[in-house]
């Protein structure tokens, strides 16, 4: 009877514990012994708060993290690279648009800049194509742009191959019916010698032609400021001698590269490349070429540096005297150009400015050999208010900036007489800024650096005694 109970006691105790296990519990079974003993077997949900879960999700998000931080620097690497990108864009499409509308003359070399910087933009293209999600197709865009720059270049320069030979040889033949003009003028009027290349005997410059572009300095378009020209008197084996002289920075220049003929420059023919040690760069475009020397104002300093050229050597370093330096009196538009040396038919000359002339342009005759001062003209003209300056048979001629395209000579002053003069020559130019202006006496040209640009300007001069 008390067993009877006990068990009805524990049934009940178990159908109820059974009942509140299917409260709780997904899904219940049992059974019950021979000896009246009940078995549930109780299957509960997953715990309440899955840690295993959350310990997953940590390590995908610390994963997820790191992969992002990742592509962020990606990014950002790709940003700064697309903003280069996107100027260099900007100048081949203005120095395309240039070429197109047929502006100045460009040679093989101008081609090939412009197709190697094509080609590494479009290396930078497809790495970016690759590794960035191009989700409002700008990469995609500067690819095809960059596709058909080079298409447009492409039908450039075979437009150029097959006219500029023979647009050359048309200038050519227009000079010699100049010079034969100019025979049959000299002929019929036998009271006015003709002028000689190299001398003297003619008065003041009267005009300047139309500027002739020979080519883009051979550093490339980002080389703003430097200089370049032809030796006049090269010492021999050397029978020509053609140099240019680009400023890395603005400043300063590291490298400069001689030519043995007109026609090795145009065509890039066995350049010869050399290098200034850090110590001994040039500062400012106002550098010049002369005897197989070059001569230009040490970095820093007011000393002016001679190198022989056929050695890369130091001959011989001199302090100008009192001469202002670091762009303390430069040129308008032109910095670092404090001391410009120049050439002239008697020899070597300093256009400078000093504190003791109240930044007014001095001129000193320089012997070539010492580089000591031979004799000093102050002038009345403020060195900053000129964009640049020459010298041609001891007269010095210094230019303006009128416009973005023309330029003016606007003053002269004559060491023979002492005396200065307001004048007026406009002439143009392909670019802003006129760097380096270099007189050469053989040929009566002048050798301009214009914005990167190696422009030439034929003088012409009054006859001489005859100033109008």
């Amino acid at each position: 009877m008390f067993t009877a109970s006990l068990h009805i006691l524990l049934l009940s105790s178990i159908l109820t514990t059974q009942e509140t296990a299917a409260m709780v519990a997904g899904n219940v079974s049992g059974s019950v012994d021979p000896n009246g003993f009940c078995y549930c077997t109780v299957s509960y949900p997953d715990p309440t708060f899955p840690v295993d879960r959350v310990e997953q999700l940590e390590m995908l998000s610390v994963s997820l993290s790191t992969t992002v931080e990742r592509e962020l620097i990606k990014i950002q690497e790709f940003a700064s690279k697309l903003s280069i990108h996107e100027n260099r864009m900007q100048n081949l499409t203005f120095r395309v648009e240039t070429m197109e509308n047929d502006v100045v003359s460009y040679s093989e070399l101008d081609f090939e800049l412009l197709k190697l910087e094509i080609r590494q933009m479009e290396s930078l293209t497809n790495k970016m194509k690759a590794t960035v999600a191009d989700s409002n197709g700008i990469i995609e865009q500067l690819s095809t742009e960059l596709k058909n720059m080079t298409l447009a270049i492409t039908k450039l320069e075979k437009f150029d191959k097959n006219n500029v030979l023979a647009i050359r040889r048309e200038v050519v033949a227009l000079k010699k019916r100049l010079e034969r003009c100019q025979e049959i003028r000299n002929q019929t009027n036998p009271t006015q010698p003709p002028i000689v290349y190299g001398s003297c005997n003619h008065g003041l410059v009267s005009n300047i032609s139309e500027p002739f572009v020979v080519q883009l300095n051979w550093r490339g378009f980002a080389y703003k400021a430097g200089a370049w020209g032809r030796d006049p008197a090269p010492v021999p084996p050397k029978k020509d001698l053609y140099w240019q002289a680009p400023l890395g920075d603005g400043r300063y220049m590291d490298y400069y590269r001689q030519y043995g003929s007109f026609d090795d420059l145009l065509l890039y023919k066995n350049p010869k490349d050399y290098q200034l040690g850090s110590g001994h760069l040039a500062q400012g475009s106002g550098m010049v070429m002369y005897k197989n020397n070059l001569y230009y104002n040490l970095r820093d300093s007011r000393n002016i540096r001679k190198v022989d050229i056929n050695t890369n050597g130091i001959v011989l370093t001199k302090e100008l005297p009192g001469a202002a330096f670091n762009n303390r009196f430069s040129y308008s538009g032109t910095p670092w150009q404090d001391i410009d040396l120049a050439v002239d038919e008697s020899g070597l000359w300093a256009i400078y400015a000093t504190e003791e002339s109240t930044g007014n342009i001095v001129i000193s005759k320089l012997n070539e050999t010492t580089l000591s001062v031979e004799k000093t003209w102050v002038t009345g003209q403020y060195k900053p208010a000129a964009s640049n300056a020459f010298i041609v048979c001891g007269v010095l001629y210094a230019t303006k900036t009128i416009t973005t395209r023309q330029e003016e000579i606007f003053y002269m002053y004559d060491t023979k007489t002492n005396q200065d003069t307001k004048i007026s020559i406009p002439f143009k130019k392909v670019m802003e800024y006129l760097h380096g202006i270099n007189y050469n006496p053989p040929d009566h040209k002048l050798y301009v650096y214009n914005d990167g640009y190696l422009i030439t300007y034929d003088l012409s001069f009054y006859p001489k005694n005859t100033n109008s």
